[in-house]
């Protein structure tokens, strides 16, 4: 078992990101996850990400606030413990249109080992 305390959570960039810090929860040491990682994000009001996409799929969970999903055509905004799954390739863009910070966790694989 690895145990991470919220203190020591270490921040990250996060590419084509605005408005946000990023905390890295679990992922990328010794002992940690080996399938994925588990990131916590917190965005300001007008912050966001993309529009692009990744060629992995990525799981976000709402914490507190709101943050307003575009992909696939459509939009969605989702509130305290509503999630999405993003296909990986799918163009995604989120913004936080609130005047609230929006915290949000952030499930994603590792990137494919190149061999």
């Amino acid at each position: 078992m690895l145990v991470k305390r919220f203190q020591d959570a270490q921040p990250y960039e996060a590419p084509n990101h605005h408005g946000v810090v990023g905390l890295r929860l679990q992922g990328f040491e010794a002992g940690g996850p080996e399938n994925q990682w588990l990131g916590y994000s917190q965005f300001l009001p007008g912050g966001g990400a993309g529009p692009d996409s990744t060629p992995f799929e990525k799981v976000y969970l709402v914490l507190e606030g709101q943050m307003t999903v575009l992909a696939s055509g459509r939009e969605v905004v989702l509130g305290p413990m509503d999630s999405c799954t993003i296909a990986p390739g799918e163009i995604r863009e989120i913004v936080n249109r609130s005047n609230h910070v929006c915290k949000m966790l952030v499930v994603i694989p590792y990137p494919a080992k190149v061999t």
